[in-house]
């Protein structure tokens, strides 16, 4: 039997999911990561992607538009929003891009080193989120 470790999906809106994995394919802000049971301990930012759970049962996909991952005795990720890839259609997307299109307008106004290209970074990865996803891009 593979050795596991207890995963926590959190939303501002819900728990999404709590349950034993064998690993979490994690869309690092930094780069993809995968955690392990016996992980080093580890805090990061999410970017917009796919986390992919794997468990004895098999894999669940999730969609997470940013948040932090906290990888411990087990791994939790607190989610700016997070839902099952397959509740992620047109419409879903095509809002949350009009989201991040209005932060690139208020970030091309603001004082904030670096906002600019955060709002550019944010809008690629949701196209990238989205080809993923087999949805169209923006």
């Amino acid at each position: 039997m593979a050795e596991t470790m207890q995963f926590d999906l959190v939303s501002p809106e819900r728990s999404l999911v709590s349950t034993s994995v064998t690993s979490v394919q994690i869309p690092g802000a930094d780069g993809d990561m995968t955690a392990m049971p016996n992980h080093a301990p580890l805090i990061t930012t999410l970017r917009p992607g796919i986390l992919s759970v794997m468990t004895q049962k098999g894999t669940d996909d999730y969609v997470v538009t940013g948040g932090f991952a906290e990888i411990g005795d087990g791994l939790t990720i607190l989610a700016e929003s997070a839902m099952s890839k397959a509740d992620l259609d047109q419409v879903t997307f095509d809002r949350l891009h009009a989201e991040a299109v209005e932060v690139a307008g208020t970030a091309k106004t603001s004082d904030i080193a670096g906002a600019v290209d955060e709002a550019a970074k944010l809008l690629s990865d949701l196209n990238a989120l989205a080809a993923a996803a087999g949805l169209q891009t923006r």
